[in-house]
């Protein structure tokens, strides 16, 4: 985002507020937290002519996370459709990681 020019920015915040506006409208959008590594991520792309999801993280490197928002959907196809459009409002990649789950007792 560092690079971008100010009126691309200024798009991509504008669509990333609606997208942000719509998971709020629909109790998708919840909070911050822990993260799977990155060995368990999806990169999604939907930036160019047609959609890609890779298995894995973005790129392997010690840091990872620039920032990131949790949602609360029904399947991991819900989170992938949500990810590709912030991929385009973004005009980035964006991984998808699923919330630990607890061990039993």
């Amino acid at each position: 985002m560092e690079t971008m020019d100010p009126a691309e920015l200024e798009a991509a915040m504008a669509a990333t507020g609606a997208i942000i506006e719509e998971l709020t409208s629909t109790g998708a959008f919840v909070f911050a937290g822990g993260l799977m590594p990155p060995s368990s991520a999806i990169t999604v792309d939907n930036t160019g002519e047609s959609l890609s999801k890779v298995d894995g993280p973005f790129v392997e490197a010690p840091e990872y996370l620039g920032g990131f928002w949790v949602i609360e959907v029904a399947d991991e196809e819900a989170a992938l459709g949500w990810a590709a459009r912030a991929s385009k409002a973004l005009g980035g990649p964006i991984e998808v990681r699923a919330f630990q789950v607890p061990p039993s007792e």
